[in-house]
């Protein structure tokens, strides 16, 4: 019963949270800093623009490099070739292209699992493994495109491999995560 009540004030609580936030930082900030809130907004959203302006071009070219990747069939060779691989493990081998889509593309790889999911269930060991590759890997490649284009880095090979590294230890720790406790 206690569980309950503590549940239900949490969630009352919780769902007034954020505006309560959303009114309280601006007026702290006009009524006890002394600070032009709505002049600073503007200025924050001008550079917003021109921020997403500017990274256009490198989301525009990563999207054609996935694209490209996807459609010459090289995805599929390279999971042919892994597939014995999992499949000697015993590790479902539909949750490898989760581990090639994962760090290329957030929607990509959100749909996918969807799919895994709405095909397997939430509870079996696949829609498991696929939920967990989702939330301890990340999207490596769109990150470095956007926040590396966004303040103009060009040097970016050592976050692309301690990006790249780190998603491939995430896999590979759902899975085995994933098998020692569900399986």
């Amino acid at each position: 019963m206690e569980v309950n009540l503590l549940y239900s004030i949490f969630t009352q609580l919780s769902s007034y949270m954020i505006p309560a936030i959303i009114v309280f930082i601006p007026l702290y900030a006009m009524l006890r800093k002394r600070q032009p809130v709505y002049e600073i907004f503007v200025d924050g959203a001008k550079d917003g623009f021109e921020t997403a302006i500017g990274i256009i071009p490198h989301l525009v070219g990563m999207m054609v490099a996935i694209s490209m990747f996807r459609a010459s069939g090289a995805m599929d060779m390279m999971l042919l070739a892994f597939k014995p691989i999992f499949d000697s493990f015993g590790v479902p081998s539909e949750v490898l292209p989760l581990g090639v889509l994962r760090p290329i593309t957030g929607a990509g790889s959100l749909a996918f699992t969807a799919d895994l999911i709405a095909t397997y269930g939430p509870d079996s060991l696949i829609g498991r493994i696929a939920s967990t590759i989702q939330g301890s890997t990340d999207t490596t490649l769109y990150v470095l495109t956007v926040y590396f284009g966004a303040v103009a880095v060009r040097n970016s090979k050592y976050a692309l491999k301690v990006g790249l590294i780190s998603d491939f230890v995430g896999f590979v720790a759902a899975i085995v995560i994933c098998m020692l406790v569900f399986e």
